[in-house]
């Protein structure tokens, strides 16, 4: 069962103009720093899925997008103090995320990455009559791994637009670009996105020991599954808790206090996982859990269970 569902480096900040409706950029004093922290905080909770949905898609992952998340709301906490007036802070975090990562993209493709700026030889995008509604859904219901055959700055007009239904203007405030530029983008990635080739299929069968894993688990065999544990196993419970060792290995008992969970062995967004599902008989998955396996041995497991919206934004076949 397929489950592709998509709900709706700080390299130096410039001030993009502001956003309808948003906070005006204000000149910073300590007083005024304070309280964009706080509201920064408040902020959090409401753009977060917002946020992910925009770097899952850069990404061409909900796993490596929640990392470019956290690593954004990180540095924003950090740099909110340097900056010399305090900025429409929905839009910086977009900027700072769209930052970041490129950033890590230029590491692992640094062939397909171009510049900020608009290629001058593209046809202007408003001759070329596009659906607006064909477009969107299009955006909405591609694998995440199709966004990556996208260039990154057609990429991001295309998640801004289509996915996060951002006017031009908002998504050019966000990429610090003029209207022309996104406009030119959007054109291009959309066109892009819709030749992009379908997703490679999913393996027949799982990993031996992602399977045994998986199987120990739904028996609360909670001995058999600490004896698949590498001794310095490091546990990562996003957004609560990382714990290493036989720290990590204990982290079994808060699943024997609950029965909200059945796992299946899974292949997400081009890579396998855990989908963890309410009952046997649920449809849709409520979370993810990835393990990093060497030598049939677990060593590393990261729990999304405190951030759902990341198998909403993924592509999930159980396996």
């Amino acid at each position: 069962m397929t489950a592709c569902v998509a709900r709706v480096r700080d390299l130096g900040w410039r001030s993009p103009g502001p956003t309808p409706g948003a906070r005006p950029t204000v000149p910073r004093t300590d007083d005024a720093t304070r309280e964009a922290r706080a509201h920064l905080q408040d902020l959090v909770d409401s753009i977060r899925p917002d946020l992910h949905r925009y770097c899952a898609r850069l990404m061409g992952s909900a796993v490596d997008g929640e990392d470019i998340v956290q690593e954004t709301l990180a540095r924003a906490l950090y740099r909110l103090p340097e900056l010399a007036a305090i900025p429409d802070l929905r839009a910086w975090l977009f900027r700072v995320a769209h930052n970041r990562a490129l950033d890590v993209l230029r590491r692992h493709e640094r062939q397909r990455v171009e510049s900020l700026s608009p290629r001058p030889a593209e046809p202007d995008p408003e001759q070329v009559p596009t659906d607006e509604a064909l477009a969107r859904k299009e955006a909405m219901t591609s694998a995440l791994t199709r966004f990556l055959e996208l260039p990154p700055v057609p990429r991001s007009c295309v998640i801004l637009k289509d996915v996060l239904d951002h006017s031009l203007q908002e998504a050019a405030d966000t990429l610090d670009l003029s209207l022309p530029a996104v406009k030119a983008g959007l054109h291009r990635g959309r066109r892009a996105l819709r030749e992009a080739p379908a997703s490679a299929p999913p393996p027949s069968t799982p990993s031996p020991t992602l399977t045994r894993y998986v199987e120990l688990f739904n028996a609360r065999n909670w001995e058999g599954v600490r004896a698949l544990l590498a001794d310095d196993v490091r546990l990562d419970v996003i957004g609560r808790a990382r714990r290493r060792g036989p720290e990590a290995a204990d982290y079994t008992g808060n699943y024997d206090r609950h029965h909200d969970w059945h796992l299946r062995t899974a292949w997400v967004d081009g890579r396998e996982a855990v989908a963890v599902y309410q009952s046997p008989t649920a449809s849709e998955p409520l979370y993810l859990i990835e393990l990093h396996v060497e030598d049939d041995r677990v060593r590393g497991i990261r729990d999304f269970r405190y951030v759902p919206y990341i198998a909403r934004d993924a592509c999930v076949t159980a396996l």
